[in-house]
This record gives C-alpha cells, sequence and structure tokens, in this order.
C-alpha cells in the first residue's frame, strides 16, 4: 500500500511516526551530559503534538517535486524544534503563565522556570544546528525571518502582549496573527518547496497557500478557546478572554469568526489549482485545520 492509498488518519499517523522518529534520532538523548537540560528538551518536545508544521513541510516538497525528497525529513523536524521552544517559552509566568501543555503539566511546572527558559533557548538552537547541517543557507534565512522580530513569530508575541492594552481593531488583530502563528506556518510550506527545488510559480502558489492556512489555523484557534473545555484543549480554556487578549471573536464575533476560517479554506484550496491531484494532501489538511475540535 503506497502514502496515497492511505486515508487522511492514517496517513496522518505514519508522517507523525517519522517526525517523532527522526526527533528522537536528532535531539540528545536523555543520557547525554547536561542530563538535565535534554530531558527537559524532550519532556516537551514529545509530549504528544499534533506535528502540523512538519506535515506541511513534508507534503509541500512532496507536490513540489511529485516524489519524496531526500533530507526534508530533517528540515521538517527543526519546524517542531521551534514550535515547542515558542510554546515552552509561551508558558513561562512572565508570559501566558500557564500550568497545562498538550494535556501535561507545563515545562516550567516541572523543571522550574531557569531550566524552561534553558530548554526553549535549546531547542532554537539545535533546529538550527540541524538546518546548518543541510548546506542551503536559504532554509536557514527563512526558519530565522519566520521566528524572529520582522513581521516573525515573535514580533507576533511582543503584539499580543501589548495588545491586551489597546482596543480591539480589525488592524491589530491581524498584525499579532500574520507574524504570531501564521509567519511560522508559511515558512513550514516554503521551506518544504524550497527544499524540494520548487521554481518560482510553484512557490509563490505554495506560500498562498500557506497564508490562508495559517490564519485559518489561528482562527479556529481563537474559536476552541471559547467554545472548548480545557480537557479537550489539551491546555486552559479561557485563557484568551481572561487575559484581554485580541482574538477573533473579540473583534468580529463567533458566527463571523468561522465565517472567516471556511473563506481562509476556500482561498487555500484555490491557491492549490495549478497542482491538480498532486495537492490531494494539502487539501485534506487545509480542511483538518479549520474542521479540528481541539
Amino acid at each position: 500500500m503506497t502514502l496515497a492509498d492511505l486515508s487522511l488518519k492514517q496517513y496522518i499517523a505514519e508522517q507523525v511516526k517519522l517526525v517523532d522518529a527522526d526527533l528522537d534520532r536528532l535531539v540528545p538523548g536523555e543520557n547525554v551530559e547536561p542530563r538535565t537540560i535534554h530531558k527537559a528538551m524532550r519532556y516537551s518536545l514529545f509530549a504528544g503534538g499534533k506535528r502540523i508544521r512538519p506535515l506541511l513541510c513534508l507534503e509541500a516538497a512532496r507536490t513540489a517535486a511529485g516524489l519524496e525528497v531526500e533530507g526534508a525529513l530533517a528540515v521538517a523536524c527543526t519546524l517542531e524544534m521551534i514550535h515547542t521552544y515558542s510554546l515552552i517559552h509561551d508558558d513561562l509566568p512572565a508570559l501566558d503563565n500557564d500550568d497545562l501543555r498538550r494535556g501535561r503539566p507545563t515545562s516550567h511546572k516541572v523543571f522550574g522556570e531557569a531550566m524552561a527558559i534553558l530548554a526553549g533557548d535549546a531547542l532554537l538552537t539545535y533546529a538550527f544546528d540541524v538546518l546548518g547541517q543541510t548546506g542551503d543557507a536559504r532554509l536557514v534565512l527563512e526558519l530565522a525571518r519566520a521566528s524572529g522580530t520582522l513581521g516573525g513569530m515573535i514580533a507576533g508575541q511582543v503584539h499580543d502582549m501589548e495588545g491586551a492594552a489597546q482596543p480591539a481593531t480589525e488592524e491589530l488583530l491581524e498584525k499579532i496573527h500574520r507574524a504570531k502563528t501564521g509567519a511560522l506556518l508559511r515558512c513550514s510550506l516554503r521551506m518544504g518547496a524550497i527544499h524540494a527545488g520548487a521554481g518560482e510559480t510553484a512557490l509563490e502558489a505554495i506560500s498562498r497557500y500557506g497564508g490562508h492556512i495559517g490564519l485559518a489555523f489561528q482562527i479556529i484557534d481563537d474559536i476552541l478557546d471559547v467554545t472548548q473545555t480545557s480537557e479537550q484543549l489539551g491546555k486552559t480554556a479561557g485563557k484568551d478572554a481572561e487575559q484581554n487578549k485580541v482574538t477573533f471573536p473579540a473583534v468580529y464575533g463567533l458566527e463571523r469568526s468561522r465565517q472567516m476560517a471556511e473563506d481562509q479554506r476556500q482561498q487555500a484550496h484555490a491557491a492549490l489549482s495549478g497542482f491538480g491531484t498532486g495537492a490531494r494532501r494539502l487539501r485534506e489538511l487545509a480542511d483538518l485545520i479549520v474542521d479540528r475540535t481541539s
């Protein structure tokens, strides 16, 4: 049975298994000195995440090349390292001050604040160690910019923090979420396509798709925060309202937010029209992002 023959659920399970195995290979084991930091890194990294960013990276590579691309798995794993580092730091008392992540106590609750900070730093640093070994400076640049302060993830986090003291406007909302969540999701797809040697037209189409699903992902995240329980989410529900965060439901209301997510889904599908059936899995992943309940 080929990858194309699998159901979406089977396909995701197989891809997650590959990503987890490569992360296990790449990240130092718990018995490697200094043991505490490696244990803390792996505690958060293997806490059961959905691996959406690595999956998007791998599938963008396949879509662009029309086949499996050597080395794509290690590239995809660097995205999960960056994402996990951001979650560890987000949960710290100085930021969102959360005790629960992926259904488990957060890193600082288990290892203390200092070690949690270092675990996040270590995953960030290690991602670029792994990516640097590909020998492609374009990938390093993509990930650095998507993670940084010029329209990247950290910029979005700063806007998010400062936005709690500002009026909740459409402009502020877009500025926060295109950077905080959207930049790394879009980067995941671009890195896969670049690694696969995508041409300008293919890279532009995959980038547009990434922009749409990045926005859809955050809209749904905001909706779930007010409609699901902590048990369903695996993290503390209702934190956005409690911290006066600028969210899509706060600005547009729930029904308009749901329609906006659907619009982004449709635009994501349209962006892939030039790939035909070769982009089947990317379309399915867009649907998964919009239809998810956790």
